[in-house]
């Protein structure tokens, strides 16, 4: 078949199953090359569709498609939409699943041709080798960024993922992101052990977003700001923190101020919760969402035309991310970004603490030794094993995913080798070390971005791109901006009638709130 013929066999395969009439920058010849067989890392733009690049592969290849996923909530919407769209051989294993549904579906695994997982899910061993007797004809790794930006850290399964494309025969990959620099890019290849990717880097800024940056001298003034913006535009909205606690407080002082349906969003809820949450602003019945960067990656909502950030985010590609939500129907969006110069602490300190200092890992070894010395072994669930060495889960996994790295730890034994001890302390310190500068680069980066006084838009995309789109409206704050030249449709919240007591009180009976009386 000569390349015309495949192009439209396969733009009739996406009217078939997806009932689109065309596929939309990108699409095709990432598909493509997944279709022959390659390894292929796409950056596509926010918004751009990636998902349909393997949604289409996983309807025409043979065998089934493995899709990792940083998020339940993203795996459930995205199930939901396929459903909707009669893609029925889908399905999301992950934890809200009670042990009949699991047991279910993992006896019915080879009947699916599309499943989605987590890292962590994927290193269970009974799961793997259930995987392993299936034909599993494409690997992707979805947001792939997140190996770069959360596997080093809070989230190592990630760089796990190698092992596992080898243990399942090695089917082709495809990473997906929408924003990745030179530099991420490559360590996305070398983290999945893909040497010979194809890459399709496109363009990741959105012509249809302005940038607006407030300087403000407090959260009061903060607070103040947005208040009179809500009761001019009244718009879908996410407003971005880097403390729980702030969105709660925020969001009650907001509820206060306005007539508005507004919820929080972070990753201390319960996880029902933040499902129902999504589900609450996907169907427009909620105006704003206060959240943390636990919400919005993949969510699939068109009209989003404002994001705020209460809190500067810690680096650019975060702030591209979430800017990247707005607008995604082509519509003018606003990214507003509240900058206080007494916000800096907060970044530094959340780098400061994510990873465990010199002398923390220093004792990690000194109280190993202790254990082996004892023949004492380590606790097998995560918590206890972050007790004994005194750090929080985040620092634990950092250090424990070294630690089986560099020989020290296997599940929960200990092998003492004097040499190799003394080796893995300097590697595990010297990593640590060059983490930790990475990203106090990437803040300071940052900050300076905030701070210059030429365009906005050409100077956020620079370590991404060589060139950014002319903006279809307005452009930026450093550009004259002004609010009086924004007029979006203002979009009504559908509301549902009024519950009854007996209603109210049977959701609370379900959601466990109310205890058994006398």
């Amino acid at each position: 078949m000569n390349n015309v013929e495949n192009q439209l066999n396969l733009r009739h395969e996406l009217k078939k199953h997806f009932g689109y009439d065309a596929f939309r920058k990108g699409q095709r010849e990432i598909i493509e090359d997944v279709m022959r067989g390659e390894n292929v890392l796409g950056i596509l733009p926010t918004g751009s569709g990636k998902s349909i690049c393997y949604q289409l592969p996983a309807k025409l290849l043979d065998g089934v498609t493995i899709v990792v996923s940083p998020l339940i909530s993203l795996m459930i919407d995205q199930v939901k939409h396929l459903k909707a769209m009669n893609f029925k051989q889908v399905v999301a294993i992950n934890s809200f699943m009670n042990r009949s549904e699991r047991y279910t579906v993992w006896n019915q695994l080879h009947t699916y041709k599309l499943i989605y997982l987590s890292p962590e899910l994927l290193q269970q061993d009974k799961l793997q080798r259930k995987l392993r007797q299936l034909q599993i004809s494409l690997f992707v790794i979805d947001e792939a960024h997140c190996i770069s930006q959360w596997g080093h850290e809070f989230r190592p399964d990630y760089l796990k993922l190698s092992q596992s494309i080898e243990s399942y025969g090695n089917p082709p990959v495809l990473a997906l992101s929408a924003t990745a620099t030179p530099k991420v890019q490559e360590d996305i290849i070398e983290a999945l052990g893909r040497k010979g990717t194809i890459k399709h880097v496109h363009d990741m800024d959105r012509d249809n977003i302005a940038f607006y940056i407030q300087h403000v001298n407090d959260d009061s003034e903060k607070l103040d700001t947005m208040a009179r913006l809500f009761k001019r535009y009244r718009v879908p909205t996410l407003i971005y923190f880097s403390s729980r606690r702030v969105a709660e407080d925020v969001a009650h002082e907001l509820s206060n101020k306005l007539s508005y349906q507004i919820a929080v969003y972070h990753g201390g809820m319960e996880q029902h919760d933040r499902v129902t949450i999504q589900q609450q602003f996907m169907n427009n019945q909620l105006d704003i969402v206060c959240c943390t960067s636990a919400f919005g990656m993949g969510i699939n909502k068109s009209n989003i035309r404002l994001v705020i950030h209460y809190h500067m985010p810690p680096q650019m590609e975060a702030f591209i991310q979430e800017v990247g939500r707005a607008g995604r129907d082509g519509e003018q969006s606003i990214s507003l970004l509240l900058f206080s110069i007494k916000d800096i602490h907060l970044p530094k300190n959340i780098i400061k603490k994510e990873l465990p200092l010199e002398s923390d890992i220093t004792s990690v070894f000194k109280r190993l030794f202790t254990l082996f010395s004892s023949n004492q072994s380590l606790p097998e669930q995560m918590d206890e094993r972050a007790g004994i060495f005194q750090m929080n889960e985040v620092q634990w996994r950092f250090m424990q995913y070294q630690l089986e790295k560099h020989g020290i730890i296997k599940k929960n034994r200990i092998f003492y080798d004097q040499r190799n001890w003394q080796r893995a302390l300097h590697k595990i310190i010297e990593h640590r070390n060059s983490r930790t500068h990475l990203k106090e680069q990437k803040l300071t980066k940052m900050i300076h971005w905030i701070q210059q006084k030429a365009c906005f838009r050409k100077h956020l995309y620079q370590e991404f791109q060589t060139s950014y789109a002319t903006p279809t409206s307005l452009c930026c704050s450093n550009c004259g901006f002004s609010w009086d030249e924004w007029n979006p449709v203002q979009t009504t919240i559908k509301r549902t009638e009024p519950k009854t007591w007996r209603e109210k009180l049977q959701e609370k009976l379900l959601h466990g709130d109310i205890h058994e009386t006398t």
